[in-house]
């Protein structure tokens, strides 16, 4: 009998996200495949954020680090360190495929000192970044740079990704690679009777003009932004409504932003949603906008794409490898707040133009961003280097 070949996947926590997301989706995608064994390794998932545990559990092995921790904590680091250490010692995987910049930094230096013949990592965005302070944007490239001398493969979830790696000195081109983060891409395509149901759960007439945005309440997703443009939204379109779906430690002071700004019977906070159930609030929404300052690959737009739903976009780290200006949605600077509502308020008052950009949205999601994809090429960049190493 063909023995299989052994990966684990290394993610820091498995709350409800976009990087979390892509990890199940190619774990559960390889899991089909017949030539791998497949455990999955997370440090613990606590907070405001949900969890996608419950997803994995009974499907893959799954192993939990206790002191795997997003934070840094040089005990709790060293700690997490030794278990991962043990854990791929012990069970001689083939591969050890890490996720996240903890995991990322933890998971490939256990990987290189058990002697695992192949390491691969995903940049799923950047620990460095512009809105971030000199020094630890000065750490996070001395530490990415490290650890990917130890990295046979390093997967870049967007072009921008793979040209800012390269920019930074991180690692040689060669060594990088792009593979558009998947969806399950059926799960949202349109369904006029899930439209009109979320809306009368939601309480949202009909007819009413919907904005959406879909991120974890948190800082650095931009809400504040989406806020203060839909004052001008108001001002133009007074029936319109701002759905926002996700939860997190900046609610209360986003309900007082909203409060303050005379526009907080325009927002409707939808909280905590599970990802199941995110293709059915979609279809609530007439325009997505996406105001993040940090995004590897804005996933939610790629969601928002395969539900047919034009988009406003910051103009940010991969943005461009999904959106297409004036074709599928609108790129505007980030930050631009006057922009951004003109290009909503555009949107909302053409709904020919917003159906054609969302006609466009919903071939680019289909043809670029299916899960089915994403497993297939990893699984290929796994054969490669098992190949090379021959």
């Amino acid at each position: 009998m063909k023995q299989k070949i052994k990966v684990a996947h290394i993610i820091t926590r498995l709350i409800i996200g976009g990087a979390q997301e892509n990890t199940l989706l190619t774990v559960n995608g390889l899991r089909h495949l017949p030539d791998y064994s497949v455990t999955l390794i997370s440090g613990p998932t606590y907070g405001p954020e949900g969890s996608l545990v419950d997803r994995v559990r009974g499907r893959s092995a799954l192993v939990i680090i206790p002191a795997l921790r997003r934070n840094i904590n040089l005990f709790y680091d060293v700690a997490a360190l030794w278990a991962l250490y043990r854990r791929i010692k012990r069970e001689r995987f083939n591969i050890v495929h890490t996720h996240s910049s903890k995991a990322g930094i933890l998971g490939r230096l256990a990987a290189k000192l058990a002697g695992t013949p192949y390491i691969v990592h995903t940049v799923h965005g950047m620990p460095f970044f512009k809105h971030q302070s000199s020094w630890k944007n000065r750490l996070y490239r001395f530490m990415e740079k490290s650890a990917s001398a130890w990295t046979d493969k390093i997967i870049c979830v967007s072009k921008t990704l793979v040209e800012e790696a390269v920019a930074a000195g991180i690692a040689p081109r060669e060594k990088l690679i792009t593979i558009y983060s998947g969806i399950d891409v059926a799960a949202f395509r349109k369904d006029s009777s899930r439209r009109a149901r979320i809306r009368e759960k939601l309480g949202i007439p009909g007819q009413t003009p919907v904005i959406g945005k879909i991120a974890r309440l948190f800082p650095l997703k931009g809400h504040e932004y989406l806020l203060d443009a839909a004052v001008s939204l108001k001002t133009q379109i007074p029936e319109v409504k701002i759905l926002l779906i996700g939860d997190g430690i900046l609610k209360q002071s986003l309900m007082l932003r909203a409060r303050r700004l005379g526009i907080a019977d325009s927002i409707i906070f939808a909280g905590l949603v599970p990802p199941q159930q995110i293709p059915e609030y979609i279809q609530a929404i007439d325009v997505l906008a996406h105001t993040s300052l940090h995004e590897g690959l804005p996933r939610a737009v790629v969601q928002g794409f395969a539900g047919g739903i034009p988009v406003v976009c910051f103009d940010v780290d991969g943005a461009r490898d999904v959106v297409i200006d004036s074709v599928n949605g609108y790129l505007v600077p980030a930050k631009n707040t006057e922009l951004l509502a003109t290009r909503l308020i555009e949107l909302l008052r053409d709904p020919n133009k917003a159906q054609r950009m969302g006609s466009a949205g919903e071939r680019t999601a289909g043809e670029r961003f299916n899960a089915e994809s994403m497993v297939s090429a990893i699984d290929a960049v796994y054969r490669e280097i098992l190949a090379c190493g021959k």
